[in-house]
């Protein structure tokens, strides 16, 4: 049997030490999932509601079941993607400005975490639709939302969620992909 005494392992050790440190090492970036999309096609949603607008084909449209809900809520869900547009309708009695001003609000809750948020308004007045669009850019728990109204009977408003902690590096090729899709149902939104 072979002994070895601890200073000749410790002097081993050592010198397998320093050996295996001399290289450059340089730590590879932190990468994420590919993202496939797919081909961009739309289908147009027309139910009991007084409004009518296209959303992607792969999307599954749902009535809202969630507590305090009422009817014309919807909710887009895009599975592949863990993301779910929130879709709320209104009829306006003498309080748009409260209506707007509670959109407002909620897009800018997210200030906390956003870098900036982009304000772009739509104006359709063939529709007769009219709304902002808010881009809330940065560790935001909502990306997009937006309102529509005919600044006289109806209010319509939509906010994108992902069900993933925010992380703007990860989640921002699928939120410019469904920016996309978000103007598409914007620009093609009618009244009923």
């Amino acid at each position: 049997m072979i002994r070895i005494s601890t200073g000749t392992v410790f002097i081993i050790l050592l010198l397998a030490f320093l050996i295996s440190c001399s290289g450059d090492y340089s730590p590879k970036p932190r990468g994420y999932f590919r993202i496939d999309f797919p081909e961009r096609s739309y289908v147009s949603y027309k139910g009991d509601c007084p409004y009518v607008f296209g959303y992607p084909s792969f999307a599954k449209i749902s009535s809202d079941v969630s507590p305090g809900n009422q009817p014309c809520w919807l909710n887009i869900d895009f599975p592949e993607f863990g993301g779910r547009l929130h879709i709320s309708y209104k009829e306006v009695d003498n309080n748009l400005v409260e209506y707007i001003e509670d959109s407002r609000k909620l897009a800018f809750k997210h200030t906390v975490r956003a870098d900036a948020i982009n304000e772009r308004i739509f104006i359709n007045k063939e529709k007769d639709v009219y709304g902002v669009l808010y881009d809330i850019k940065g560790n935001s728990a909502s990306a997009l939302q937006f309102f529509l109204t005919d600044s006289s009977r109806h209010f319509f408003r939509g906010a994108l969620y992902f069900d993933v902690q925010p992380n703007k590096d990860s989640l921002a090729p699928v939120i410019d992909y469904f920016r996309e899709d978000i103007l598409y149902l914007i620009e093609s939104f009618a009244w009923e």
